[in-house]
């Protein structure tokens, strides 16, 4: 499976097409808003949260709740687009027009890809970049990642991001009953954290860089549960399946780290206290009597829980501005401010959680039979019955 997306921050619409999901999948818009407005909540979010109430439209690929086997297009309209038409039209500006319509932008914020992008495609108004290297492009990825959901929900599998730490802030009681337990504790939470006194701290962290004119970031975990064994390769490195993740939460807007299990914590730990010991019952099949490594080995899943984390860093615009340098006149000056958030962490979780699901998604249709979802289904099915049996 793949998908691109399309469109800018304050452009009419963002789009994605998805390409490789098996025929015969039910899906609704229902599936996807719910995770478009899971995205949209968090403690610390910002004003544009208000204005839009994304909605996606499902425009091709589906037919009558059900996937058709050709590309799924998927369109979630931009409310704010009717304060920025001129700004942001298609159409070339009348003559006179530009400085006064384009809000040109020339001063660079430190963090953000607006210099270096500039550089590269050659924009002196950074605007160009700005719009789309802007996380509101993680509206469609959300998308598109719930609709991977769907796929693996129907194949028994459940993906659920949470937050562990803000600010410094870390959550200490990480118990859960069940997966379901996770998802129902952390969706109750402001900050999607199922330590509930940490939560608080979190929210008063965040009340503290809102009010300096500042941010944070922090470390959302992802986990996985109902992935059957062997899926993935160690043949080649691009088939790596736990590095494909990687490379996905790593794509993730401000994300600067990612590690699975226990992670960095590895480097001071002897081998002993790091690999999983490996045990079987008739009942089970194969399993490990830990998860230290996170639910991989040699690049494939072990069929143990997936443990992935992800660092995001403090977002770059700051209402109390870093110094930058005018591109036209090279002036030092304050970095212009766009509309933020002080903390976009509890929302980064939705977001990674659906990065994650688009990877295992697509490297079990590219491992199994997938034209037809019956099929697929089957296929996974007869696969979890070998594992267990090998």
């Amino acid at each position: 499976m793949r998908y691109l997306t399309s469109g800018e921050s304050h452009g009419p619409q963002l789009t994605t097409i998805i390409e490789g999901l098996p025929a015969g999948m039910a899906i609704a818009a229902s599936d996807i808003n719910n995770d478009l407005a899971r995205r949209q909540k968090g403690y610390g979010r910002g004003r544009r949260m208000q204005i839009e109430t994304d909605r996606v439209q499902i425009v091709g690929g589906v037919r009558h709740g059900y996937t058709l086997g050709s590309p799924v297009s998927l369109v979630v309209e931009n409310k704010d687009w009717t304060h920025w038409t001129k700004i942001m039209g298609i159409e070339p500006l009348e003559e006179g027009e530009e400085d006064s319509v384009k809000r040109k932008v020339s001063r660079p914020r430190p963090g953000h890809a607006d210099l270096n992008g500039g550089m590269k495609y050659g924009h002196r108004d950074m605007r160009n970049v700005l719009e789309r290297s802007s996380a509101r492009e993680t509206t469609v990825r959300v998308a598109a990642g719930s609709v991977a959901k769907k796929l693996l929900s129907l194949l028994g599998i459940k993906v659920v991001g949470h937050v562990v730490e803000i600010g410094g802030i870390k959550a200490e009681n990480l118990k859960y009953e069940s997966i379901e337990d996770l998802v129902k504790r952390t969706e109750n939470s402001p900050v999607r954290c199922l330590d509930e006194q940490a939560g608080v701290k979190m929210m008063e962290a965040i009340d503290d860089a809102k009010n300096k004119g500042d941010s944070i970031g922090g470390v959302v975990e992802v986990i996985v549960e109902g992935m059957p064994a062997g899926v993935g390769s160690y043949v080649h490195y691009d088939r790596k399946l736990d590095a494909n993740i990687a490379r996905a939460i790593m794509s993730i807007n401000a994300f600067k780290g990612v590690e699975f299990g226990l992670g960095f914590e590895m480097a001071r730990k002897p081998g002993s206290e790091v690999h999983d010991e490996i045990a079987w019952t008739k009942e089970e099949g194969y399993y490990r009597r830990t998860n230290r490594l996170g639910g991989f080995e040699g690049g494939m899943t072990t069929g143990m829980p997936i443990v992935v984390k992800g660092v995001m860093k403090p977002i770059p615009t700051l209402y109390k501005p870093l110094k930058s340098v005018d591109i036209e006149t090279k002036e030092e000056f304050q970095a212009s401010i766009e509309r933020s958030d002080s903390c976009a962490v509890p929302s980064a979780s939705v977001v990674a959680e659906s990065v994650v699901a688009w990877e295992l998604a697509s490297a079990l249709t590219e491992q199994f039979s997938s034209d037809r979802f019956d099929i697929l289904e089957r296929s996974l099915e007869e696969h979890r019955q070998y594992t267990k049996e090998f």
